[in-house]
């Protein structure tokens, strides 16, 4: 896995990371931590987020990793993170929405399709809880690990993200809330315009990572054997996430390190009507 450019870029800075206790998440905050950077792992399990942050302090020889509890489908659990954290006092120079489920069947605590509740709608919570933090930190990034199974999605029928997905894979709902994802930078890009706030999307490569742990067997081996691993996967995170050479560009797509145009779905209109629904959507209740 190739390590940040530059440890000017990470050295002292802070990071929330997402979905931090495996995969790609975890592999991002062991590589920032090497650099200096200050990070903290967000996860559901406190068991196993609160291991992961300890063998990372371990590997990187810091003690500036810390654990906060996160779970995407219980926006009330996303807004008690965002509140952990300002209580801190401290700033946030990078966000990074890397955690994700694939193949998932049920709903999220408020009753949203799982996959988009935790791929999309729980990121989205999170980022506008901590926009203002961002923003007073700036300059700042969002960067929110989408995927090229966007291609596939032939728009959001916005009435099904309110069912439980049927199918044996849930490879159409992943592919909606990866769309989600790039619409979304691509949205909050306009929003953030000379904020000093940029965003980005980006496909991390097929990669053989928890995701796909609620795909059922025997349908997953196939599925994952010719993956890339969690630290190649990794590589276009950090590239987003810390290097110089896109610290101008906001709201594009990303791949293999490199720009890449987004489906010719995520048009400016979709993107603002997913805005509102999800605005409207993760608004507390009154």
């Amino acid at each position: 896995m190739s390590e940040p450019e530059s440890a000017g870029e990470v050295q002292g800075r802070t990071f929330l990371v997402t979905g931090a206790n495996t995969g790609i998440g975890r592999a991002t905050v062991a590589a920032l931590a090497r650099q200096g950077g200050r990070v903290y792992v967000a996860s559901r399990s406190r068991e196993k987020g609160e291991e992961a942050v300890a063998r990372i302090r371990a590997a990187a020889g810091t003690e500036a990793v810390w654990f906060l509890p996160l779970d995407l489908a219980d926006l009330d659990s996303v807004r008690a993170c965002a509140e952990a954290f300002l209580a801190r006092g401290e700033p946030l120079h990078v966000l990074v929405n890397n955690a994700g489920i694939g193949g998932a069947h049920g709903l999220t605590r408020q009753g949203f399709e799982l996959t988009f509740g935790v791929n999309h709608l729980g990121h989205f919570a999170l980022t506008n809880a901590l926009l203002d933090c961002l923003t007073a930190s700036a300059p700042a990034r969002v960067v929110t690990v989408s995927s090229d199974s966007h291609y596939s999605a032939r728009g959001i029928d916005f009435e099904a993200l309110r069912r439980r997905a049927h199918g044996i894979t849930g490879l159409r709902e992943y592919a909606v809330s990866k769309l989600c994802n790039v619409l979304f930078s691509q949205e909050l890009a306009r929003r953030t315009a000379d904020t000093g706030v940029t965003t980005y999307a980006l496909h991390p490569g097929v990669v053989a990572s928890d995701i796909w742990r609620r795909v059922p067997w025997p349908v997953r081996p196939l599925m994952t054997r010719r993956m890339l691993t969690v630290d190649e996967g990794a590589a276009t995170s950090l590239y987003c996430a810390t290097s110089p050479d896109v610290a101008q560009d906001s709201g594009k797509f990303y791949d293999k390190c490199a720009e890449r145009a987004p489906s010719r779905v995520a048009t400016p209109e979709l993107a603002a009507e997913l805005w509102k629904r999800s605005e409207a959507w993760t608004a507390p209740a009154a």
